[in-house]
């Protein structure tokens, strides 16, 4: 048992399950955030245009007392639509932002070695060289 548990702790205490955890934190309240971005904002200007958007009273009768609810199928996929354009923006977002930071040239080439050394350095850790 003390096994199982230290190998619980080596696993919970590493980076990528920590930061898996805060991720899906983070993405339950987002979701809550679009969630609430939809019913309060958006759905209430979209009825102001085109009258009914509270698809939830849709239904289809199926024989046995069974229904399919097709309206809040339609909200769903409001809803993953919206929040998947949102992730879409803010990664289109983080990708212009690293190739920024890409831009930025952060090496030099050592002149007498031809190798690649920080932009700071004033010796070559290659050929020793003085730059």
């Amino acid at each position: 048992m003390r096994q199982i548990w230290k190998e619980f702790k080596e696993f919970a205490v590493r980076g990528n399950a920590l930061d898996l955890a805060v991720g899906v934190i983070i993405g339950a309240a987002f979701g809550q955030v679009v969630n609430s971005i939809i019913n309060d904002l958006f759905n209430p200007i979209l009825s102001l245009i085109i009258g009914q958007v509270d698809f939830h009273n849709i239904t289809i009768g199926l024989p046995g007392r069974h229904t399919l609810a097709l309206g809040s199928f339609i909200n769903t996929v409001i809803n993953f639509t919206v929040v998947s354009f949102v992730i879409f923006l803010v990664v289109k977002q983080m990708n212009r932002f690293r190739r920024r930071q890409s831009d930025i040239v952060h090496t030099k080439e050592c002149p007498y070695c031809r190798n690649s050394v920080s932009i700071n350095a004033t010796r070559c850790p290659f050929c020793t060289s003085q730059l």
